[in-house]
């Protein structure tokens, strides 16, 4: 355009700097407020597009003022009879096709409050998702939706959507320059819309469209845009549920997860495989989980992902229940019905790594804003994603108000936290000269510590009753101690190496056996340096492992007797447990993200047989205190004899608090049956059998141990008293002792 033909349609009237109005109408302002809406008695709008625009008060159909076209890009001005200060008032706009009346994002004045903008500046801000992102409200009596995000090194941010052809020009944001935030109420506009939002780089280049990183909800993957959804408005019934939380959490609890992939767990083939809704899955996986026997429900990452084939451990929106099974109410609801059957909900949480997906966190603002820019420090080889840079206060604040964010609006009780160990060194899965030390030259991620510690802080202080559970594989030290301790701070932590040994253990044909009982021994030498999970989870049954049940050697009968006796032996052995869905019923194939669990085998007897034991396993593990309350101190258990490996038999004690409560443990890892196996005890009396898995509703042989035993006075195994027992062949038996009527 010209200056003659710039001179031809400005009114004498609109003294507004042409440069700075050229940076508007071409979407390069960064101050819109600076031009839009009224100032020094004119007003103005950009609408690019229309023909027509005329000024109405806040009610009445009659226009106030026609105004004048400025530019022919759309800038419209002009004074207002009667109102030369700024004033409520609506638009009338007429488009090629429509006239619509609607109000003026640039006549409302800004919504973050003082408190808020400082503490988002300082990085400190625990209920950023009650500032940050898109939130349904009114303001001065108008409905619409309020947009905040953070992007301070951002030249010029616009919310886009369908509301304004995703056009740039039309919706730029407000600049909080006090914390990076850039803010904006669009009138008109309420859950369901899409946007995204269109930023220039510092040197004006146009980014990708990014997602909202504190939205809510999201489209349905493969498309990316974030919806319009507001916070989670679920009405919770869990009151009682949430007082008794600390005492299903602790350490004396009987904890026993069932880690599950919601996409996974049942499709529903007959309506084009399609997944379970949020509100199916609570009619039908939380009855199945209660009738179970498992105390607690474990999801693989819930937060919104790009990629199935990621399982949700690569996501873009923290914020955001994924899409596939519903929206956050759904989920909420979803939350609520565990808590209705007793049951708690754990989710896996990312804090680690995040992809670089366009749409995502990389480059956010044209800068490193969320991750490193140095690539050792900012790239993870292993999975191709990025790292977040935990000493920017802003980073580590919006991550942490994520954590709190689960436990707040949808009343989650514990989080397990991903990859531990990548966080924490610095050299995780790199070569000599592909890291770079800290301050003193070491490994450790000083950084990450700090922020793993204060997660652990806020989640106990903020939040209690619930807990954090660490995916941590190496032997750093104390992670689920106290902080003020010097730990990092987790309440439990997975027991990596047990659940190594062990597979490798159970996977030697029976005949080996005796070479290899270190395997299952081992971990008793410092099962009680943490609070240990006992995991048989998702990582175990891909990528070529083979099933569990897979991994058993022998014939049919044989692999599912290993099978069952290697359950035995983990819900009787000391620690918290978990098991992967299909565990449960013995399933043959590795998981499949993909497609539905083998559902039909349960008319397998062999396989209805292995699910009713881990049933049985359950309600005997959470009846019997012996076999959880001491769960993390070495007093709750005893060793028998860990020294029979030429017979491969393993027995032990495990204690409650009361004097009374004590458990007898043998497990025969051959298929011998072992007749009159003495066993030392530390008590008289009768010991009557609780755990037997050759019983033959679950598939064994059924073999009688004897039932109820008779310990004699016979000193053996250095305790002054002593039982004889039937060991049935691959399996696992246990007795409590009875104390007499008095």
């Amino acid at each position: 355009m010209t200056e003659i033909e710039r001179k031809n349609v400005e009114p004498l009237g609109d003294r507004a700097d042409r440069s700075a109005v050229d940076a508007l109408v071409q979407g390069r302002h960064g101050d819109p407020f600076q031009l839009l809406g009224m100032h020094g008695g004119t007003l103005r709008t950009l609408q690019p597009g229309a023909k027509r625009v005329w000024v109405l008060g806040e009610t009445g159909d009659e226009p106030l003022v026609e105004l004048e076209k400025t530019h022919p890009d759309g800038l419209f001005a002009g004074s207002v009879p009667g109102h030369s200060e700024p004033f409520p008032y609506r638009l009338r706009i007429e488009w090629p096709s429509e006239t619509l009346d609607v109000h003026d994002a640039y006549r409302f004045p800004p919504l973050l409050g003082e408190l808020d903008v400082y503490l988002m500046a300082e990085g400190k801000h625990l209920h950023l998702y009650k500032t940050l992102g898109a939130h349904p409200v009114e303001c001065e009596g108008v409905a619409g939706t309020r947009f905040a995000v953070w992007a301070p090194n951002a030249s010029r941010v616009s919310v886009v959507g369908d509301f304004n052809s995703w056009d740039g020009r039309r919706h730029p944001m407000r600049h909080r320059v006090e914390c990076g935030v850039w803010e904006l109420f669009v009138p008109g506009i309420g859950q369901g819309e899409r946007y995204k939002y269109e930023i220039l780089d510092a040197r004006g280049n146009r980014l990708p469209l990014k997602a909202d990183p504190v939205g809510f909800r999201s489209e349905h993957p493969p498309e990316t845009a974030s919806v319009v959804q507001g916070l989670p408005r679920h009405a919770f019934q869990d009151e009682a549920w949430v007082r008794e939380r600390e005492a299903r959490n602790s350490l004396k609890a009987p904890i026993s997860i069932y880690e599950v992939h919601l996409a996974s767990w049942m499709r529903v083939p007959e309506d084009g495989n399609r997944y379970l809704s949020y509100d199916e899955l609570a009619e039908r996986l939380v009855p199945y989980v209660a009738e179970m026997g498992f105390t607690h429900i474990e999801l693989l990452p819930i937060s919104e992902y790009p990629f199935d084939g990621s399982w949700g451990y690569q996501p873009v929106g923290l914020y955001a229940p994924t899409i596939r099974h519903g929206d956050a109410e759904g989920f909420a609801r979803f939350v609520d019905a565990c808590h209705a059957k007793g049951i708690g909900v754990y989710i896996d949480w990312v804090p680690g790594h995040f992809p670089e997906d366009a749409h995502g966190l990389a480059k956010f603002d044209g800068t490193h804003l969320y991750e490193h820019e140095d690539p050792r420090l900012g790239f993870h080889k292993d999975w191709n994603t990025l790292i977040y840079n935990y000493g920017r206060n802003e980073v580590a604040n919006f991550l942490h108000s994520n954590a709190l964010y689960w436990l707040d609006q949808f009343h989650i009780d514990g989080l397990r936290v991903d990859a531990v160990a990548s966080m924490l060194y610095l050299d995780y899965s790199r070569n000599e000269g592909e890291w770079v030390p800290n301050k003193h030259g070491g490994n450790e991620n000083l950084e990450a510590i700090d922020f793993l510690r204060r997660l652990n802080e806020l989640t106990f202080a903020e939040y209690p009753g619930t807990t954090t559970l660490a995916e941590e594989s190496t032997s750093w030290p104390s992670v689920s101690r106290p902080v003020y301790l010097g730990g990092l701070g987790f309440g439990y932590k997975w027991n990596m190496g047990w659940m190594h040994d062990t597979l490798r253990y159970i996977q030697n044909e029976p005949v080996h056996r005796k070479y290899h009982q270190n395997d299952l021994t081992f971990g008793l030498l410092y099962a009680f340096s943490e609070n240990f999970v006992l995991p048989l989870s998702h990582d175990e049954v891909v990528h070529g492992k083979r099933s569990l049940l897979g991994r058993m050697p022998g014939d049919q009968w044989q692999r599912f007797a290993n099978l069952r006796a290697y359950f035995g032996f983990m819900w009787l052995h000391p620690g918290k447990k978990l098991l992967f869905m299909g565990g449960e019923f013995g399933q043959e194939r590795e998981w499949a993200y993909a497609q539905s669990l083998d559902w039909h085998l349960l008319s397998e007897p062999y396989n209805a047989g292995v699910q009713r034991l881990v049933r049985d396993l359950n309600h005997t593990y959470r009846g019997t205190p012996a076999l959880h309350e001491l769960d993390a101190q070495s007093s709750g258990f005893e060793w028998v004899d860990a020294s029979d490996t030429e017979q491969s038999v393993l027995s032990f004690l495990r204690r409650g608090e009361g004097p009374e409560d004590v458990v007898l443990v043998v497990c025969n890892f051959t298929p011998v049956v072992r007749h009159d196996y003495r066993l030392g005890v530390p008590l008289p009396g009768e010991w009557r059998e609780i755990v037997n898995t050759d019983r033959p509703d679950y598939g064994g042989g059924g073999i009688d141990t004897g039932g109820t035993l008779q310990a004699e006075a016979e000193p053996w195994h250095g305790r002054d008293y002593s039982l004889r027992a039937t060991l049935p062949p691959l399996a696992t038996v246990a007795f409590a002792w009875h104390k007499p009527a008095t």
